[in-house]
């Protein structure tokens, strides 16, 4: 189950969510172009894989785009990765094009968490105007149940 929290921070996002996976497997689903285009996004979007960048390094460029299946509009997400530490930590510095306006300078924090056979990954991002943020809270928490969903499959 996932936490949400915009209280916290007004213009910032925080969602915790646990995987029934370990730290290593949840970490390729963020670091690895196949997998990342199985999930991201909610429903109704999808990523391109010829749209898709990970260089997993500090200053690496990590970018995609998302395609809403109705309207066809393409929002593309351009990052820079900041900072990371396989397969505990994920900073990335991005930039995006969404439906309600451009976002710009937002940071990206994931920190994974070993619970053995569980993984919990704790996000925060921001900052966003009001209206953004929402969008982005409803956004993740789609794009996480589609990935505990993809995780429970390969377990199963």
């Amino acid at each position: 189950m996932s936490e949400t929290r915009p209280d916290l921070a007004d213009r910032d996002v925080f969602v915790t969510r646990s995987f029934k996976a370990p730290r290593d497997v949840v970490w390729r689903f963020w670091t690895e172009p196949t997998l990342l285009v199985t999930w991201f996004g909610p429903a109704g979007v999808s990523v391109p894989i010829d749209s898709v960048i990970v260089e997993l390094r500090a200053g690496g460029r990590w970018e995609l785009s998302m395609i809403d299946s109705t309207s066809g509009a393409v929002n593309p997400i351009r990052g820079r990765i900041s900072s990371f530490l396989a397969p505990e930590f994920l900073e990335i510095q991005m930039n995006a094009d969404t439906s309600a306006g451009p976002v710009e300078g937002v940071l990206l924090r994931l920190t994974f968490h070993d619970h053995g056979n569980l993984t919990r990954v704790s996000l925060h991002q921001g900052p966003f105007s009001e209206e953004i943020r929402d969008m982005t809270i409803a956004g993740w928490e789609l794009s996480f149940n589609k990935l505990e969903l993809l995780i429970e499959r390969l377990s199963a």
